[in-house]
């Protein structure tokens, strides 16, 4: 009879494939592979679901809620505005302040949410300060690597390793444990990335994937500038709404005067009224700076972007729309669409009438501000027998909410101040943030349930079952008495880098997740073989488990940087290769430097 230590290898083996090769979704993988521990007999089946009740599971749950809440609120976009004017000053300066940026949010919000909104950002930002984005890209992923290294919620493998400890009966590892040595590792991989990683990056020139130009309809818009605005007596050249988003001016129009083609010492006054041509992303993004540099006294088309939740729409007029040969003032499109014109492509014409003048014809295209409730209703037009439009495209637009963003900020402050003293558990303060928030308005619970990354909180809780293996056959103890065996005795400094480096290797082959739940046990077993504190064991598992470089399927921001900046396996390899050596010679000394 085959015994429970090896269908436990075995199965370990095939959830190594699986993970690897990705043939089937990582949730799913790690469903089967419990699935198989319980089928065997290796665990029972109340063993093999309690990861869905395991704290760690239900952490990582409310805080995708809570990083989902601060996205919202809009502050993030702020905070954007005011990185790209120093690329543009300085393109290493604005590099370094990115990923430390991003490192900074990262320590104390999920990691994948923010990694997802900057991807989109960061290649709109390269292509304005003239920087191909596949130099971007990896240094944002790692920069959140750097980052959830620091603190135990900045990342899911860190809440994962603490909630399997507790499960041991070990004591919970407090919020800022790692950060001592966290912090170190976060300013020597932003100084690897800032001045050597930066030089290995490939430079891609991707148009077709990264160009805003190549992919972006070109439009014919105007901006008013309204009274007390900034912008009031700069030349059009000095002005942010210019300067930084290269936007074309081809007219301005002061009383009944009308200037074409205006020089860059242009002087703007107020009442000016500026007409632009740009695509749809500098458009967001001059709304962006609407919002934040000149403090809304400007306006865009029709609009001052002053509703916090709504989207911009681009619309076609269809062969046989009732609008053809008509001007939005005769059809009244503001109160019949409920939509407010931004500006139109009129087959690619430099259109002399003001927007509501313009006759339009078959094929023209309308960008238009809708209010996000009434999209869905709005999209019914399409399906009229005369259809006045068809949609090509919609994009939510979020606004900085100040309100939102200070309600959020406080909460996940005093969260964090609670559970970094001890005055609550770190579950039962994320699951009061997130209640809070709820009560207060700034999430409903539909918003509350979408935030969820389900497809971590399956891998999460089924990956537990690993572990749980791990014990029951005894095969985690005898793992550990290998590694002492082997390496105990060159000192606490070689079992710490054996444990780094096993764990290092694994989580560039399959998930991070999935290496942090075979390891934690085998670091347990470790330190009891020891007799030491399995303290020092644990962090350097959520470090190895995190600090995976090489390849673009060992961490999730990984992975979704790989496609967006048409990576190639490779490029990680070549850039990673030399920051996962620094890392696991930096832990190997720190880690009995600092906790022995």
């Amino acid at each position: 009879m085959i015994s429970a230590s090896l269908i436990t290898i075995l199965i370990i083996v095939l959830a190594i494939v699986l993970f690897a090769t990705e043939k089937l979704p990582v949730d799913l993988s790690a469903i089967i592979i419990m699935l198989l521990l319980v089928f065997t007999g290796v665990i029972t089946a109340e063993e093999g679901v309690e990861g869905f009740s395991n704290k760690a599971t239900i952490t990582v749950a409310f805080m995708f809620i809570l990083s989902e809440a601060l996205l919202k609120t809009g502050a993030l976009q702020v905070l954007t505005q005011r990185l790209a004017k120093k690329f543009k000053q300085n393109i290493n300066l604005g590099l370094i302040l990115m990923m430390v940026f991003i490192a900074v949010i990262s320590a104390f919000i999920n990691n994948t949410p923010v990694v997802a909104m900057f991807i989109p950002v960061v290649i709109q930002l390269g292509h304005r300060v003239k920087i191909d984005p596949s130099k971007m890209l990896i240094p944002l992923s790692f920069a959140s690597i750097f980052g959830g290294m620091c603190t135990l919620i900045g990342t899911s493998t860190n809440i994962l390793v603490s909630g399997i400890a507790e499960k041991e009966g070990l004591a919970s590892i407090g919020m800022f444990e790692m950060s001592k040595i966290g912090v170190i590792l976060l300013i020597v991989g932003v100084f690897y990335m800032s001045f050597m990683g930066k030089r290995i990056l490939p430079n891609r020139n991707q148009k077709a994937n990264f160009s805003p130009e190549e992919n972006s309809r070109t439009y014919i818009t105007q901006i008013q500038i309204l009274k007390n605005s900034s912008i009031v007596g700069s030349p059009i050249m000095e002005t942010d709404l210019v300067k930084d988003l290269d936007i074309d001016v081809i007219e301005v129009r002061r009383d009944h005067t009308r200037i074409n083609q205006p020089s860059g010492d242009f002087v703007l006054f107020e009442g000016d009224l500026l007409k632009l041509r740009c695509d749809v992303n500098k458009i967001k993004a001059l709304k962006d700076e609407v919002k934040i540099v000149v403090k809304d006294v400007i306006q865009i088309g029709d609009s001052n972007f002053k509703d916090s939740k709504i989207s911009i729409v681009e619309l076609v007029i269809t062969s046989n729309s009732p609008l053809i040969n008509k001007n939005l003032k005769q059809v009244d499109f503001r109160n019949r669409y409920r939509a407010i014109p931004l500006a139109i492509k009129h087959r690619d014409e430099i259109l002399e009438q003001d927007l509501y003048e313009v006759d339009l014809k078959a094929g023209d295209v309308i960008l238009a501000e809708v209010k996000s409730h009434y999209l869905e209703q709005f999209k019914t037009f399409e399906t009229q027998k005369n259809a006045p439009f068809l949609l090509l495209s919609e994009d939510l637009v979020t606004s900085f909410n100040k309100k939102n963003f200070a309600i959020v900020l406080s909460v996940l402050a005093l969260m964090i101040a609670s559970a970094g003293f001890g005055w609550i558990d770190i579950m039962i303060g994320a699951i009061t943030a997130v209640a809070i928030l709820a009560l207060l308005k700034v999430m409903n619970m539909k918003e509350i349930y979408q935030s969820v990354n389900w497809s971590i909180v399956f891998l999460l809780a089924c990956a537990l079952s690993l572990g749980t293996a791990m014990n029951n056959t005894g095969l985690a103890t005898e793992i550990g008495e290998l590694i002492i065996h082997s390496l105990g005795g060159w000192g606490l400094i070689a079992v710490v880098s054996g444990l780094y480096l096993t764990t290092s290797l694994l989580t560039e082959l399959m998930s991070n997740n999935a290496s942090a739940a075979l390891m934690t046990p085998i670091a347990i077993a470790v330190a009891s073989s020891l007799g030491e504190e399995a303290l020092p064991f644990l962090i350097t598992v959520m470090i190895a488990a995190s600090a995976t470089f090489m390849t673009p399927i060992g961490y999730q921001t990984n992975t979704m940087v790989y496609a967006s900046g048409n990576y190639k396996f490779k490029d990680f390899f070549k850039v990673g290769v030399g920051l996962n050596l620094i890392f696991w010679i930096l832990t190997s000394l720190l880690i009995p430097l600092f906790y022995f």
